[in-house]
């Protein structure tokens, strides 16, 4: 049986009061840095998890998979080693239109529930946002533009229309609540990806301060709107050659809680060395600036090689202090579009070989992570 990991004994001298929170000074303006105490607890434990191993994440894990979508209690990671994964992403791509569903057809209210049954059995939610570009009306892929960035921060022409947009992740923020009326903590991760050129806010489409501001506009909208049970993650899209590169677009301390970055496979050899130089790199980053790390994002579509969990991914990421790391969706309507096994799939048994580690942790293994 693996270790169970009790986070609330690791707190036992690490509470910080909320007079210490109330608020801080920040470039010259007042900031209310005020937490949750649940959102100040994830956080003090992400820092401290990676002395035990790191949690393991799958987008959209429980909303569908492969041959099913909606089934109560179902996960294809589930049904594959017995445990849900300790942390699930989900995405509010489209809410900025006030539609019910997102970019991938699922509900909002649907989204909202599976935070809140990841929060009730001990794990991490976090969400992107695959925000559609507000200019030209099409998604976030279309890079047709370079002005609109320019045209959502202050003195835009789309400035008031993107605050609206804003104030819709915020008032969904807002009610992820516990039926007890608890506000479930989440990693909130927009702007992912940016060093790429794939999404309107790329490095191409936009220049380091303006990228910069667009993460400072929506934190002081999100703190504007009370929105106090959120951690933000910061996640690169390329693989970064040194500490500078990666902190080339870095919003700054004061707004970003946690390191991460975004790492697909297509060669092995390749993938394993832009891993290991990615860890270094954040590693190094992440001990000077205090935040932990993660590999927000990675995966092998298909994961057509069935020793790829302990011969490909475990020896690298396990040799590194980060937090989690999460594989992308298990996609029912586009075949061949899954990064995480289902019963029968080829690398199955291996996942459950990773699953039986000790430094991998799922739901069974993390508890009081709020506490």
């Amino acid at each position: 049986m693996k270790k169970v990991i009790i986070f609330g004994l690791l707190l036992a001298t690490g509470m910080i009061s909320l007079d210490s929170l109330a608020t801080n000074v920040v470039a010259g303006s007042l900031v209310d840095s005020l937490r949750t105490p649940e959102t100040q607890h994830l956080l003090t434990n992400l820092k401290k998890i990676a002395a035990q191993g790191f949690m393991f994440g799958h987008h959209d894990d429980p909303v569908y998979g492969i041959g099913w979508e909606g089934d109560e209690g179902r996960s294809d990671v589930k049904s594959v080693c017995g445990d849900y994964p300790a942390v699930m992403s989900f995405d509010l791509g489209r809410i900025e239109l006030g539609g019910d569903k997102n970019l991938d057809k699922v509900s909002f209210e649907k989204i909202r529930q599976e935070i809140v049954a990841q929060y009730n059995r001990g794990g991490m939610s976090s969400l992107s946002w695959h925000v559609d570009n507000p200019l030209t009306g099409k998604d976030s892929w279309d890079v047709s533009d370079t002005t609109v960035v320019a045209s959502i921060l202050p003195g835009g022409t789309n400035h008031g229309k993107f605050l609206g947009w804003l104030d819709a992740v915020a008032d969904f923020m807002n009610s992820i609540e516990t039926e007890n009326g608890v506000k479930v903590p989440v990693l909130f991760r927009p702007w992912h990806e940016h060093t790429g050129s794939w999404f309107w806010w790329g490095a191409k489409l936009c220049t380091p301060s303006q990228y910069k501001a667009l993460w400072k506009m929506t934190y002081n909208r999100m703190q504007e709107k009370g929105v106090n049970n959120l951690l933000y993650a910061y996640s690169p899209g390329t693989d970064p050659q040194n500490d500078a590169e990666y902190l080339e677009r870095y919003p700054g301390d004061d707004i970003i809680d946690l390191l991460g970055f975004d790492c697909y496979q297509f060669d092995k050899q390749k993938y394993m060395d832009e891993l290991d130089r990615s860890l270094t790199i954040l590693t190094e980053v992440g001990k000077i600036h205090d935040k932990p790390i993660a590999v927000t994002e990675t995966g092998f579509e298909t994961i057509p090689d069935a020793t790829w969990w302990t011969e490909t991914l475990f020896p690298v990421i396990s040799r590194y202090p980060i937090c989690y790391v999460l594989v992308w969706r298990n996609a029912r309507e586009k075949p061949n579009h899954y990064y995480a096994p289902y019963p029968g799939q080829v690398s199955a048994f291996d996942f459950v070989k990773f699953y039986e580690k000790p430094q991998t942790l799922f739901v069974k293994d993390v508890i009081h992570l709020y506490d």
